[in-house]
């Protein structure tokens, strides 16, 4: 049996469990919604656009009409959005077991976030930083809870320069600088383990990449949509190794799940293995740091 090729049917019933899935409009995050809604979850769809999430929940429920499914406002480049999500889900919910941080943008021209991030770090990581931290104690109240990091292959060209995580000093390259909110993530999910380790209460986390995903993440490269034809995988594949890290009754604390072939790009998930840098503790515990002080989210 370990060897089968997981899929979504070894999901477990999820009747009574609340999800949350960042970023599930589009891709692999409106799959999660589509295969946990079929288990019996709750689904809550942050998204940055109600009105397009509402159309998603509206399709999703005319297939399966007993979908249980709130859309809530929440855009990760904003640190007051982030608040205000969290105190929003704090009123409505009293539990939360499994938070899927899968939103993200990739490759995207240089810009800003409201408080002056650079884009991608400071919503890949930064954001999904502060709505965990926040989010965190509701975590603690659920049994069994995880969190899931969404990280990505890109993570092995990202090498964060932790003296200038804006890009104000160097020119700017919007490839290094998704690498860099990869490994981020990454570094966020390791040193997350390490710091609630000796937390009896505290939620499982667990990370994974969707492989070579064809999704709308990639509008802005040309290149990757035509080679998407030859390399890519459907959403429905590549959201499959974050559903494992979220619901693999097997799954342990710092696992990392990404697809089986084709040097990670597609496949049915395992267990993989993040790049030597992404494990450097040092880095790590300073890009903890970094974003407390850069987010005011105090774990």
């Amino acid at each position: 049996m370990a060897k089968a090729k997981w899929g979504e049917s070894q999901i477990p019933n999820q009747k009574g469990k609340l999800v949350i899935v960042t970023g599930s409009t589009s891709g692999i995050g409106k799959e999660a919604v589509r295969i946990l809604t079929d288990k019996q979850a709750t689904l809550v769809m942050s998204v940055r656009n109600t009105q397009k999430g509402d159309l998603v929940a509206a399709e999703i429920q005319s297939a399966n009409p007993e979908a249980k499914i709130k859309v809530m406002q929440l855009d990760l480049s904003s640190l007051e959005s982030i608040k205000d999500f969290a105190a929003n889900f704090n009123q409505y919910f009293d539990r939360l077991d499994v938070l899927i941080n899968n939103a993200g943008i990739m490759m995207c021209p240089h810009a800003k976030t409201t408080d002056g991030f650079e884009i991608q770090m400071g919503t890949n990581h930064l954001g999904h930083f502060a709505l965990t931290g926040y989010l965190l104690p509701l975590l603690k109240k659920t049994k069994n809870s995880r969190i899931v990091v969404t990280s990505s292959v890109a993570h092995k060209f990202g090498k964060i320069n932790l003296d200038d995580i804006n890009w104000e000093k160097r020119k700017y390259n919007t490839n290094n600088a998704y690498g860099d909110s990869k490994i981020a993530n990454l570094y966020f999910a390791y040193e997350l383990v390490r710091k609630l380790k000796s937390d009896p209460h505290a939620p499982m986390v667990t990370a994974a990449h969707p492989g070579w995903t064809r999704t709308e993440l990639q509008r802005h490269k040309s290149g990757i949509r035509f080679l998407n034809n030859f390399f890519s995988q459907a959403p429905e594949m590549g959201i499959l190794p974050s559903l494992r890290a979220g619901f693999d009754p097997e799954a342990k604390a710092g696992d990392y799940y990404g697809p089986a072939k084709y040097f990670e790009m597609q496949g049915h998930p395992v267990i993989v293995k993040s790049n030597q840098l992404s494990h450097d503790r040092d880095i790590a515990k300073q890009l903890w740091d970094i974003s407390e002080e850069m987010t005011g989210v105090k774990y």
